[in-house]
């Protein structure tokens, strides 16, 4: 074969001609040949020269480096010895340790197969013929194309890494008016210097390519940064040669579903991913790894399924299964365990930031764990990954959405919230409603929204409008800037677990059958009633008139019928007058106290009302000017009153909790002024929500429309003040009138008890009215005053049995766990593009939209959030399949295809096997979103199975396992690092769910960052031993094990995980209570009369790995204990303190010098790297 080349750069380019041509090298032909004979240069040589070295060192003059040329034989005489590889200067480069040494440079982005390498060996050692060939080329005439270059693989990563922050998308900070990121941007476009951007075919008179080249300093681009590579720049050349082809990016681009390649050795493959695999390693002159061994298999498997090791039987079993789908099987199983919705939410809280508590400098306490036990939930059902997706995002906007789908939107409010006092709440409503678009864009897109919140983003076309109407679809929550200090922050509700459920279920079908029995005696209630209102008509004796009222968990009842006592909680209590002497009037119910701004009553210290609690604030009352505290537990202070009060403020009433007049607390007040000089009755009712929302307060038993003044609830209330009637802590604001039945009860009275309440007649004379004249407040308090005090036993009974059940249930709700939620608000709230980002400067007002550069929602929908979750799992979406299977492949083998796992835009990773991510993305969609078919496809693949063992070559040539030669060796997450001690110790609790634990932590590590009563509380009994995914998160201060292993904070969602090896780390597993404990646990476990020394610390080590110990391992074990056995022996003082780690109580008929011994080696075996990897 002749060949010519009339241009260097032809030369340089030869390898994409002759692989077609079928002169690639097999790794494994070149590892096996024992011939040397059988290399020929221009079949075997000739190609990897032109790929690889001619660029730098070839007929090029003006390229060409160091005054090196290897496309002439003279060259063998300066860097080959023939028939010595080892002494030739050529293969030393080609294999040097040094990756600044070795060649070809990295900056290449050219790298030798270990085949390549191999081939050049065999040439030298076989005497470096040169073949003749090639100076006979001259006159040929055969053309050889250069290699073709892709764009999104080779062109874009250059432009957006040294291009697009300065002429990128981001049209306000584009320097020169020059747009490189789009074709037309480029191509026929003129700059300030009067040259073309881009002249198709022609790079030499393309200003593109002259200024990344030039040798100028000043002219050169990128401007005052780091010059491009010699190979970005002859790519950038050789692109411009080849016509400038444009494609958009990559990932913009729907996947089609390709075709899995025709691979040689077929008998690898097990399913199409190892199709795609085998095609790469073919191609790079690699051969994949053989499977590991079933030990090792079980092990890996289990622990990736399930995030739990498999049991000494489970592996036996499988090392005894000789059926040909034994390992189909286990997978299997392990898709089926519980325990796999467990280790799969275990990343997914890493993405939705979920944590117990607020974040910020408070981080108050929050209840979220039933979102979290939704999602295991939703993974052991093999929910759809759209149906998650929707449920999550938008499952309120649903028809008629379960208790269920609208805990699933917990996802958007796992975010942290700000419970400081002095914030503008303004300023955090946008900060939430940003961190909903960073973390969706992210998780479902793998795009980085939100460099594009202060400008149009700089690498990719995501313009800073489309970032503000993204925020449109997640600005609509009523929500408050300023969150709860404590508790749950509205939105939220009331989510029963199954459990509860079943139990209010239960409690709601005997209360359905006690009124049904109520009812069905009504005849005789009402017949019963008749008799007893004849018997109170005949009545005239003032002093014998019957009267009731309300008294259903009545705290507080002050009279004031001539006398200033009263009771609370049922007890008198004594009660003084200040400033001056009791004074009383005829009240609206006998007598009533009158106040003339100066005296008041002290009622004492009771009740201690805060903002969790319900209550109601009731009194007649006869106001001659219009301002006045009516009753309080409040004082003075600089910031105004602090505390609970109700008040007459300018005519109008005001229901006031706080604990800083400004911007801590709740406070609402009518729209409409009382009139003076007039007896009105006045309730105030709270349901303890911390919102005026829950706030009502009712005139003469009529509900009056409030004008919220204060929504900003943080801490607690003071609670140091007495009980005032007619006062507060301040002087200034003293009542001037009359006040009468001063009553505070421990619930929210209906508007049907506000109007009995508000009913001034007594009960005889209600009875003396003609039953059609009485107002339906006079009958239901004349019906109520009959059931609870008066009628005949039977009724009496079957009544108070209702109101018993209906009291039972209202605890029993409440005593349920609560979840923050998504929710809509109505009318909808304005959303602007706000100036350079800041909250206080919007802009033009926006709508709810996704970016152009994407397909764009359905026609004929509303554009709210339901519309969006739907858009994203469309089959045209182009991100949402791809990202998802990314993130899986991700969690088996460390690194995602696309290694960005949370940035598919113009500055993440082109994907290392872009046919299989399509394929993987398509399969995806295809079946439904079926995310366990998924697991299964990935974990049954040979790519899986293979070994992880690894050559120093192999190692050397793909350090990260980006071609997939291998398994990958992992350290494990530090969740299933405790986990796994906790299992083969015999310690765990594998129990789903509930509420978040508090396992062993150094004690005083809050203290400093927490108020009195939030400190860290050590759980008790089995909560000690659950599963690390149930450990109480603290954002400010997060599990210590958890962050030593690289566990994320969650302060902020995470998609990528770290993995680091510090000397804490073994310290952690060493001394750490929770790793003490399960040591001897562990020990306790295996240690038997009729074994060994040698038989247990196997057994240990095979607990820990699923392998039995190597002669080697084994010895080291059993002389740890012998040396361990002695010195406890000789200090049995030192074996019990070891011993007596943890809370479990330990086996007291075990010697403890040989338990303190086992424990020792328990503990090395939880050190070990073999326990704590992935093989």
């Amino acid at each position: 074969m002749t060949m010519t080349f009339r241009n260097p750069r032809n030369f340089a380019a030869a390898l994409a001609a002759l692989l077609i041509a079928g002169l690639s090298i097999d790794l494994a032909t070149a590892q096996s040949a024992n011939s040397p004979a059988t290399t020929e240069f221009n079949r075997d040589i000739l190609p990897i020269f032109a790929a690889a070295c001619l660029s730098c060192h070839g007929p090029d003059e003006g390229r060409r480096m160091a005054n090196l040329r290897l496309d002439r034989p003279d060259f063998v005489t300066t860097m080959v010895v023939p028939g010595d590889a080892e002494a030739s200067a050529l293969y030393r480069r080609l294999t040097h340790a040094d990756v600044i040494q070795r060649m070809p440079p990295s900056s290449s982005g050219f790298s030798l197969t270990i085949g390549q390498i191999e081939s050049v060996r065999q040439w030298i050692d076989a005497g470096a013929e040169w073949g003749g060939e090639l100076a006979a080329t001259a006159a040929d005439g055969i053309q050889i194309a250069e290699r073709s270059i892709d764009f999104n693989r080779e062109i874009r990563p250059i432009l957006s890494r040294n291009c697009f922050a300065c002429h990128g998308p981001d049209a306000q900070n584009r320097q020169m008016g020059l747009r490189l990121d789009s074709l037309g941007g480029m191509v026929g476009a003129r700059t300030g210097f009067g040259g073309a951007v881009i002249i198709p075919g022609n790079a030499a008179d393309s200003l593109l390519y002259q200024r990344i080249s030039a040798q100028l300093e000043g002219f050169r681009m990128p401007y005052n940064r780091e010059a491009l590579t010699d190979s970005a720049i002859e790519n950038v050349r050789l692109w411009i040669e080849q016509g400038a082809q444009w494609q958009s990016h990559w990932a913009f681009i729907a996947p089609q579903r390709p075709q899995p390649p025709v691979v040689a050795n077929r008998d690898w493959s097990r399913n199409p991913i190892d199709n795609f695999v085998l095609a790469r390693l073919q191609q790079e002159g690699l051969n994949p790894s053989p499977e590991a061994d079933r030990a090792t298999l079980i092990r890996r498997v289990s622990l990736d399924l399930t995030g739990m090791p498999p049991t000494l039987g489970e592996v036996d079993a499988f090392l005894d299964d000789d059926a040909a789908d034994a390992y189909e099987k286990v997978v299997t199983r392990l898709l089926q365990s519980p325990r796999y919705g467990e280790r799969m939410a275990v990343d997914w809280l890493d993405a939705a930031r979920y944590a117990d508590t607020n974040g910020y400098q408070t981080d108050g306490e929050r209840t979220m764990w039933r979102w979290r036990d939704w999602v295991i939930d939703a993974y052991n059902d093999n929910m759809p990954f759209d149906q998650f997706t929707i449920e999550q995002l938008a499952g309120d906007m649903l028809p008629n959405p379960t208790l269920e789908q609208r805990i699933a939107t917990g996802f958007n409010r796992n975010h942290s919230l700000n419970a400081e006092g002095g914030i503008d709440p303004d300023e955090f409503l946008i900060e939430y409603a940003v961190d909903r678009v960073v973390t969706t864009s992210a998780v479902w897109m793998g795009l980085t929204l939100g460099c594009a919140r202060c400008h149009d983003h700089k690498f990719d076309p995501i313009r800073q409008t489309e970032f503000y109407e993204a925020i449109a679809f997640f600005n609509n929550i009523p929500e408050r800037g300023k969150g709860f200090k404590y508790v749950n922050s509205p939105p939220f509700i009331t989510a029963p677990t199954s459990s509860q459920q079943a139990e209010i279920a239960e409690l709601d079908a005997q209360l359905d059958a006690a009124r049904q029995e109520f009812s069905r005696i009504e005849i005789e209630v009402s017949a019963a009633q008749a008799r007893w209102e004849d018997s109170l008509s005949g009545t005239t004796d003032v002093d014998a008139e019957v009267d009731w009222n309300i008294r259903d968990q009545l705290l507080v009842h002050h009279a004031l019928d001539g006398d200033i006592s009263g009771t609370q909680l049922g007890a008198s209590v004594n009660a003084s007058l200040e400033s001056g002497l009791p004074h009383f009037v005829n009240g609206r119910l006998g007598a009533a106290a009158s106040f003339d701004g100066k005296r008041f009553i002290n009622a004492g210290s009771s009740p201690n009302l805060n903002y969790e609690d319900k209550f109601s604030l009731a009194a007649w009352i006869y106001p001659t000017t219009e301002t006045g505290v009516i009753f309080s537990r409040a004082r003075d202070s600089d910031q105004g009153e602090v505390g609970w009060g109700f008040y007459l403020e300018a005519g109008k009433l005001r229901l006031s909790l706080s604990t800083r007049i400004l911007d801590d607390g709740v406070a609402a007040e009518t729209m409409v002024s009382l009139p003076l000089n007039k007896w009105q009755h006045v309730l105030a009712t709270y349901d303890g929500s911390k919102t005026t929302s829950g706030m009502k307060i009712y005139v003469d038993g009529q509900s009056l429309q409030l004008k919220p003044l204060l929504d900003l609830v943080g801490n607690r209330l003071p609670q140091r003040e007495p009980l005032r009637i007619g006062a507060s802590g301040s002087s200034k604001l003293r009542f001037r009138g009359h006040i009468d039945e001063v009553r505070i009860y421990g619930k929210v009275l209906t508007p049907l008890e506000a109007a009995v309440l508000a009913t001034a007649e007594t009960v005889s004379e209600i009875a003396a009215l003609d039953p059609q004249q009485r107002t339906s407040a006079q009958a239901n308090k004349l019906r109520l005053s009959f059931l609870n005090q008066y009628a005949p036993p039977n009724i009496r009974t079957a009544f108070l049995a209702v109101k018993d059940l209906e009291r039972q249930r209202e605890q029993l709700w409440d005593s349920y766990p609560t979840v923050m939620v998504m929710q809509e608000m109505q009318p909808r709230r304005d959303t602007f593009r706000l100036i350079r980002g800041a909250y206080d400067n919007p802009g033009e007002p926006v709508y709810a939209d996704v970016p152009a550069v994407l397909p764009p929602l359905p026609e004929g929908q509303e554009q709210n959030r339901l519309s969006f979750a739907r858009w994203l799992v469309d089959p045209g979406n182009p991100l949402t399949a791809r990202v998802t299977v990314n993130r899986y492949w991700q969690m088996y083998f460390g690194t995602g295809l696309v290694k960005t796992t949370d940035n598919f835009g113009a500055q993440g990773e082109f994907p290392s096997h872009p046919e299989l991510l399509d394929w993987l993305a398509t399969r995806f969609i295809d079946s439904n979103w079926d995310v366990k078919q998924m697991q299964r496809l990935i974990v049954t693949s040979a790519t899986y199975r293979q070994s992880s063992a690894v050559s120093s070559q192999l190692l050397e040539r793909d350090p990260e396992n980006r071609l997939l030669a291998r398994a990958t060796r992992l350290r494990l997450p530090a969740q299933t690092i405790r986990d796994q001690a906790l299992a083969i110790s015999g310690l765990l609790i594998e129990r789903i769910g509930g509420p978040s634990v508090g396992p062993y932590q150094p004690e005083g590590l809050w203290d400093d960052i927490v108020e009195r009563g939030q400190e860290y509380r050590l759980s008790e009994g089995e909560d000690l031993y659950r599963r690390g995914l149930y450990t109480f998160w603290k954002r400010t201060r997060p599990p210590p094990a958890m962050i030593t292993f690289d566990s994320s904070t969650r302060e902020v969602h995470s998609l990528l995980f770290s993995r680091t090896n510090t000397p804490l780390q073994a310290l952690n597993l060493m001394n750490d209570v929770t790793y003490a404990e399960a040591s001897r646990a562990l020990a306790e476990r295996t240690m038997s009369a009729d074994s060994t020394v040698e038989q247990t610390v196997a057994t240990m080590y095979r607990m820990a790995t699923a392998r039995e110990p190597d002669p080697a391992v084994r010895s080291v074990l059993v002389d740890a204990f012998s040396g361990h056995l002695v010195r406890y022996r000789s200090n049995r003082g030192a074996a019990l303190q070891l011993v007596s780690a943890g809370q479990s109580a330990r086996d007291q008929t075990l010697d403890i010098a040989e338990l303190a011994a086992y424990q020792m080696v328990a503990s090395l075996i939880l050190n070990l790297d073999a326990t704590i990897t992935k093989d």
